[in-house]
């Protein structure tokens, strides 16, 4: 059997709300509560992959990224846009408004309150 990562644990202030603002920004589902008394909020991202929030005292932020064709690319955008998140394309400038990514042709940075920093990278 390949190994595959199956999930992982995401710190946050407030699980929920962290795994709502992450699934409603990437347009993914957000699962119900598991873990003994819900203490996970987990958000689907493909078939093998969930991301587990998790309340954490004094959470640090982790760095998560993601490849997204195109059309996903456009979508998120758009909902970053609408929700007037901040973004930018640079982890050390978050919010210059900018998808000119140095390693893909568009990508993109933005940020939680709980200090994780999600980077969407698309070929195009």
């Amino acid at each position: 059997m390949a190994v595959s990562l199956n999930h992982t644990i995401v710190p946050a202030i407030d699980h929920r709300a962290a795994a709502r603002f992450f699934a409603t920004v990437m347009g993914l589902e957000e699962l119900p509560p598991a873990g003994a008394d819900g203490h996970f909020a987990p958000v689907r991202v493909n078939e093998q992959l969930t991301l587990d929030f998790m309340t954490v005292p004094g959470a640090e932020g982790h760095h998560l990224a993601f490849d997204v064709d195109p059309d996903t690319f456009d979508a998120i955008l758009a909902r970053i846009r609408a929700a007037g998140i901040p973004y930018g394309s640079s982890p050390r400038d978050r919010t210059n408004g900018r998808i000119d990514h140095p390693l893909c042709p568009r990508g993109l940075f933005f940020a939680d309150d709980s200090g994780n920093l999600y980077e969407v990278m698309s070929p195009a």
